[in-house]
């Protein structure tokens, strides 16, 4: 369960602007500088269609709130810098909110054009991993190849402080200069403490009036691609915390660490009588471990409404209203809590069964790759119960929506767990998955017409990840909305796709495969050329583009877990017509990691069967460096071509036209 991290230090940062970075009034802007007008090509990389000339960013603590006041200059050099340049997506989620937005393009000329405030407005975006994100957007007036674009924007945190903050350095495009500033709180015990990732990092620098601030120069753009590591993982930014004490040991550090935790955890796994007969009822006529564990973690899920499922019919209103459980027994009687409040309570339900079961920290893989030599507990943000079953511990998160027993989530997967104790806390490192956890299995039943047409019945049952991920992006939808996403989805492939008879099955249900069945129609499927049709094969692959385009890559190439497909698809062949090529594609391997294989058989010459399947992170092997990316590549466009094979259907001579 993602949770807010367990030790941040209760100390606040007062952050005061530098002397550069002021509190602008709507019409005070910086000084153009002439040469900047008249600049014609970039100083950072020099094929560049535009450079930010300077980023400045101050950031205040108010209260409860965390303000960041941006300002950022920009040089446009080329057209498509202004098609790049000129629509300006500020994104927002949660807690946070954008405001204050203003902006101005200053023409080659000289000349400005005010951006208007009605010009700006929200709306949400979903990103390539279905993540949804809301986001102020607006336009630059009269953008053109010379000019300059500037804009400022405040983005406030809502109840967050300054500790623990992250400064990135790198844009879309390269930086000139970037540039924070600061004031620390004069009381804390160690002072400010900051670690730089991916770069090298410049220290604070003492300013007049108890000011820091930190520049750097010359920042290369960040380039995002497909299936990459996390950002965090690969650009140029640094951590601002602070300390209780200097660190001098990584490794006692981590240990005192887990040995705090233990003491503070056990409130939220304590039991009682209530607690204690729970358990007893949940484990039942159950003998083996793992039979009473999974009967205690299906008696969570079912048991307790998580305050953040859409089944749980509660508001955001709703929830805000709802009283603090303080420990697992309020849980159990109040039937309801936070994902948090779910976990801790099957943790101590374990506990009343006669289990070890501990509260464990672990790194989340979807933020950053944990390093242990980097003292900073915010990097374990995720909260997990542990549970001892022989020698061998294992994790369960019952707290996470949609989660099957046996399941982590993938962000969580094959990383670094702290197990808290009394007097010695270790680092496990968590299971991954197997690529047999999460399937995509497939089955079509369709009749081809004599003019390529293709129509029947599709089912796709979705399991592990595949399903967690499903259920998440779907479930907060309307049915309509549901509906509409998978129509989108299926029409990208196949434009002329048709399809009526839409079911999508256990939306919300955490154990049962989430599933999308539905008619479908689609015209000129096959491709007709005289007295003959050809065909492609694998139905579900059609339309698909090559997973990795490019020729080169930047940054390493990571899959967020293992996975497979298993493809079931029966075609009817048109009345009249024969097969007259039917062979199959050629099966591949790539030792442990991957396997592919296609199957096509003819059942009384009149239906094909098609068998595919494919599967890969075996062994768990999910990361590749930049190194490996032509053979990975190479795996997947041969994929590409296997799946885009086609078969030939032949007129017999006595079929009428």
């Amino acid at each position: 369960m993602r949770v807010p991290p367990l030790f941040v230090l209760p100390y606040l940062l007062a952050l005061l602007a530098a002397p550069i970075s002021v509190a602008y009034a709507a019409d005070d802007w910086r000084p153009v500088d002439p040469a900047h007008l008249t600049m014609k090509t970039p100083v950072v990389e020099k094929d560049a269609d535009a450079e930010v000339l300077f980023w400045d960013v101050r950031i205040d603590d108010y209260s409860e709130d965390l303000v960041f006041t941006n300002y950022i200059r920009i040089k446009i050099f080329t057209a498509r810098g202004v098609e790049t340049q000129s629509k300006v997506d500020l994104e927002y989620f949660g807690s946070y909110r954008i405001k204050d937005v203003a902006g101005r393009t200053i023409k080659p000329d000289g000349s400005i054009v005010e951006l208007k405030k009605d010009a700006v407005f929200d709306r949400t975006l979903v990103k390539l991993s279905g993540l949804k994100v809301r986001v102020k957007s607006f336009a630059m007036p009269a953008v053109e190849p010379g000019g300059l674009i500037e804009y400022r924007w405040k983005e406030v945190r809502g109840g967050r402080s300054a500790n623990n903050i992250r400064l990135q350095f790198q844009r879309d495009i390269p930086v000139q200069l970037v540039k924070y500033s600061l004031k620390p709180m004069a009381d804390t015990p160690a002072g400010m403490s900051v670690q730089t990732f991916h770069g090298d990092g410049s220290n604070f620098v003492k300013e007049k009036d108890g000011f820091y601030s930190t520049t750097m120069t010359n920042m290369p753009a960040f380039r995002v691609e497909p299936r990459m590591p996390p950002e965090d993982n690969e650009r140029t930014w640094m951590l601002v915390y602070y300390m209780t004490h200097r660190v001098t040991d990584t490794n006692k550090y981590w240990t005192d660490l887990g040995k705090r935790l233990f003491e503070v955890s056990k409130p939220w796994i304590k039991i009682n009588d209530d607690i204690r007969k729970a358990a007893a009822t949940a484990v039942g006529d159950a003998s083996t471990p793992e039979k009473k564990l999974e009967r205690i973690y299906e008696f969570c899920k079912t048991k307790v409404k998580n305050a953040h499922s859409p089944d749980a019919g509660l508001t955001e209103a709703d929830r805000e209203k709802l009283k603090k459980n303080e420990s697992p027994a309020d849980t159990l009687k109040r039937g309801v809590g936070t994902g948090d409040d779910i976990t801790m309570l099957f943790a101590a339900l374990a506990v009343a069964a006669g289990f070890d079961a501990r509260v464990s920290l672990m790194a989340d893989r979807s933020d950053i790759f944990f390093d242990k030599s980097v003292a900073v507990d915010n990097f374990l943000n995720a909260r997990d119960a542990v549970v001892k079953v022989g020698n061998e511990w294992r994790f369960y998160d019952p707290g996470s929506l949609y989660l099957p027993f046996g399941l982590l989530r993938w962000q969580e997967e094959g990383v670094q767990a702290l197990i808290t104790d009394s007097k010695d806390p270790v680092f496990v490192t968590t299971p991954v998955s197997s690529y047999t956890t999460s399937v995509q299995k497939r089955t079509a039943t369709l009749k081809l017409t004599q003019d390529g047409a293709l129509e029947g019945d599709v089912r796709i049952e979705f399991t592990g990840h595949f399903a967690v991920e499903k259920k998440k992006n779907n479930g907060d939808d309307s049915p309509a909305e549901r509906e509409k996403t998978l129509t989108e989805s299926v029409k990208q492939a196949m434009s002329t796709a048709e399809l009526s008879d839409i079911k999508i099955e256990n939306v919300t249900d955490s154990v049962k495969p989430f599933a999308y069945s539905y008619h479908i129609k689609v015209p000129g499927y096959a491709q007709r050329t005289g007295k003959r049709l050809f065909l492609q094969p694998a139905f579900f692959q059609r339309g698909a583009p090559p997973l990795f385009p490019a020729g080169a890559r930047v940054h390493p190439v990571y899959f967020h877990y293992p996975w497979s497909e298993i493809d079931t698809v029966k075609i009817e062949l048109p009345k009249g017509f024969e097969l007259d090529n039917a062979d199959a594609p050629q099966p591949f391997a790539a030792g442990d990691v991957s396997k592919y294989e296609m199957k096509i058989v003819v059942v009384e010459g009149r239906t094909l069967i098609i068998n595919r399947s494919f599967s890969f992170g075996g062994a768990g092997t999910l990361l590749f460096p930049k190194t490996s990316y032509a053979p990975l590549k190479q795996l997947f466009d041969t994929l590409h071509e296997r799946d885009n094979h086609t078969i030939t259907l032949k007129q017999a001579s006595s079929t009428p036209q």
